[in-house]
């Protein structure tokens, strides 16, 4: 399937896992994010139904490149934003498309979702990045993107709630523990 012409493929698609506490954090790694990374930046957070649509509009303040919630069949596209819609199970497809389903099957279970079709997809092209939440999702998807050759990060001790950021460490398999900001700046010497 072709792009049509004027978005290249991303060189990297980074999936950003994060619930209770994540919002200062997405926003700390969106203000200090060039945006002409070529990557593209898929949010995966648990929110209440009505929520996701306000954090794509609360998100677009903080950074120049576009935010917009996933849809059914969207192709990504480098150097956007992409919120996972409310109550909806969001994966990624061979050509880099997203596949929603909605409603979600399981609670608590989008970040270890979207990041284990993301390592299939984009194997050592695949970034995980845990940010602040409570229970432990995540920490199943940053293996999988370890075992395809991806690279993981978990945010350090300036996560306000640390069970995700934690769960995912406890596995072995984060390369980098760093807060927000810093992991902008590690994300950019990956390009």
């Amino acid at each position: 399937m072709g792009h049509d012409g004027y978005a290249p493929p991303p060189n990297y698609i980074v999936g950003i896992g994060g619930s209770a506490g994540g919002l200062s954090a997405y926003m700390a790694l969106l203000d200090a994010l060039s945006s002409h990374t070529g990557m593209a930046f898929v949010i995966v957070a648990h929110l209440l139904p009505t929520a996701n649509t306000q954090l794509a509009e609360i998100l677009s303040r903080n950074t120049t490149m576009k935010v917009e919630l996933a849809s059914n069949a969207m192709p990504i596209q480098a150097n956007c934003v992409y919120v996972i819609p409310s109550n909806s199970d969001l994966t990624i497809t061979q050509n880099a498309i997203f596949t929603v389903v909605s409603p979600r099957i399981r609670r608590n279970n989008q970040v270890d979702l979207f990041l284990t079709s993301l390592a299939e997809v984009m194997g050592p092209h695949a970034i995980a990045v845990i940010l602040s939440g409570g229970d432990g999702d995540g920490a199943k998807g940053c293996r999988h993107i370890k075992k395809h050759g991806g690279t993981t990060f978990a945010q350090d001790q300036s996560a306000e709630v640390n069970s995700m950021p934690l769960s995912a460490l406890a596995t072995g398999c984060v390369d980098f523990v760093m807060p927000p900001g810093q992991i902008a700046e590690q994300l950019q010497k990956m390009v």
